[in-house]
């Protein structure tokens, strides 16, 4: 029997594989286009991306849809995130992009002139990594379409009581009307206002796949009223938190925000653990377990040009803990002094991406 997952609580998955067997996870197909997340194997495994791959294929519409849980102030772990978005849109997506300031409102207990400021500095942020205004649509929850507002309600005629239940576990009203307004967030690409039917990619963690499911139960009810077709996910690990374990927004050492400035982001680094030995000359003599090393994750993914190298001289005990953090050092003060510069320019962007 699978387990329940809480997507308002914390996952953190020790073993993926068994993770994919145990939900129903496939793994990866070949893409057309070369990507570092997909390379890395930070995105594991998926649920019905052949559409999606059929429609790049066939140059036919399709939709990549994500949101933002405006809670607190955005990491580098989210920035993975985004880079999934941009590969999607040069395959042709069309992406929408929702602050899930209802959800956040309702389940995160902020107050909604909060969440307005976090949901902007997030959106800004997007465009500094790269998102282009093209065929990009950003919105609130709180500000749909009204179509989109009636479907978040019109969901609730085919799902029970007990099958949510059975779904999320203990629920509450406001747990149900985020559902829903999830629900509607990823089906809405396919309303008729927006270009109707077509295959929409959802690049989630493994804590979202309740949602998922939900989603795809609703659009095969609604299938005939609405012509919704079936939902495609892609599945993507967390980047490791700095003190090992998972980077939270309440944890501030664990994770390098990009409100940081360099100097705070040089010492979260110096500070974070590593897959070192206990002493420099065991470092030398047996080598580091880079494998296990949140430091060696962040170089993957930001150093990836340097990181065959850096992992090989870890692991014959040919680079210390203390180098390689400096190395990542520089490379993260200054990636995130880059975006911040390009965040002040994006505000005159901001307005291409909401219509």
């Amino acid at each position: 029997m699978q387990k329940k997952i809480d997507p308002w609580g914390s996952c953190d998955v020790k073993d993926y594989d068994k993770a994919m067997k145990e939900f129903g996870i496939e793994k990866l197909e070949r893409f057309p286009k070369r990507n570092i997340l997909f390379d890395t194997g930070f995105v594991f495994g998926h649920k019905n991306i052949r559409a999606v791959l059929k429609a790049v294929q066939e140059k036919k519409r399709f939709a990549m849809m994500t949101g933002l849980m405006p809670s607190g102030p955005m990491h580098l772990g989210h920035a993975l995130v985004v880079e999934q978005m941009k590969f999607f849109q040069e395959l042709g997506a069309e992406c929408y992009v929702a602050s899930a300031d209802i959800e956040a409102y309702l389940t995160r207990g902020l107050k909604r002139d909060e969440l307005a400021k976090i949901s902007e500095d997030y959106f800004l942020t997007y465009i500094a990594l790269g998102l282009k205004a093209d065929k990009c649509r950003f919105y609130y929850q709180s500000s749909g379409s009204q179509e989109y507002m009636n479907l978040s309600k019109f969901l609730a005629k085919k799902i029970t009581f007990n099958e949510m239940k059975a779904i999320y576990g203990e629920l509450s009203p406001a747990k149900i009307v985020s559902a829903l307004t999830q629900v509607a967030d990823i089906l809405h690409p396919q309303l008729k206002e927006n270009g109707g039917a077509c295959p929409v990619i959802v690049p989630v963690g493994l804590d979202q796949l309740p949602h998922i499911n939900l989603t795809g139960d609703l659009a095969y009810r609604f299938r005939e009223e609405y012509g919704f077709v079936k939902i495609s996910a892609t599945f993507q690990k967390l980047l490791p938190g700095l003190q090992g374990g998972k980077m939270s927004s309440s944890q501030p050492n664990s994770a390098i925000f990009f409100s940081d400035g360099g100097d705070v982001v040089r010492k979260k680094i110096m500070g974070a653990m590593t897959g070192g030995r206990k002493s420099v000359e065991e470092q030398k003599k047996k080598g580091g377990s880079p494998e296990i090393c949140p430091v060696y994750a962040y170089h993957l993914l930001f150093n990836n040009s340097s990181s065959g190298k850096i992992y090989e001289k870890c692991k014959k005990g040919e680079l210390m803990c203390g180098e390689c953090k400096k190395e990542l050092a520089n490379v993260l003060v200054k990636f995130v002094g880059d975006i911040q510069d390009r965040k002040k320019k994006a505000k005159n962007e901001l307005g291409k991406y909401f219509r």
